[in-house]
């Protein structure tokens, strides 16, 4: 496993395709946005249950916002969004396709999880995500 991967797991306690997804998320808005994790905010469509919610600690780890810095915000909505917006208004949507959604929720199991956060993580953007 490469280091980021060993970041996820060690943060999040596992290694899985929705921290990783997640983390992919929070990159994005560093690259479309900036860098910098106090300059921008997030709310996180995804509620508080496990498994889908589990988005929300790779967001912590590739955007740095946080729930310690009061700039991530989760509503209970139980769908894979993301929307980042920056201290100038700027706002990204991030949006997990629905069949990378179906692909994890019917074919993931205890035995192939790492194997399938891999695969997630050498995904393009374009493969992963709806971006707006």
């Amino acid at each position: 496993m490469n280091e980021i991967l060993n970041l996820i797991e060690k943060f999040h306690g596992h290694l899985g395709p929705f921290a990783v997804i997640g983390y992919r998320m929070g990159i994005i808005a560093c690259k479309k946005l900036n860098y910098d994790p106090f300059s921008k905010q997030v709310i996180v469509m995804t509620g508080t249950k496990p498994p889908i919610s589990c988005i929300v600690d790779g967001i912590q780890i590739g955007s740095g916002c946080t729930l310690g810095k009061g700039n991530i915000r989760i509503k209970d909505e139980k769908k894979p969004i993301a929307i980042f917006k920056d201290k100038e208004g700027k706002e990204i949507k991030i949006e997990l396709k629905k069949e990378v959604l179906e692909d994890i929720q019917n074919n993931v199991n205890d035995s192939n999880m790492i194997l399938f956060s891999e695969r997630m993580y050498s995904k393009t953007d374009e493969e992963l995500f709806e971006i707006k």
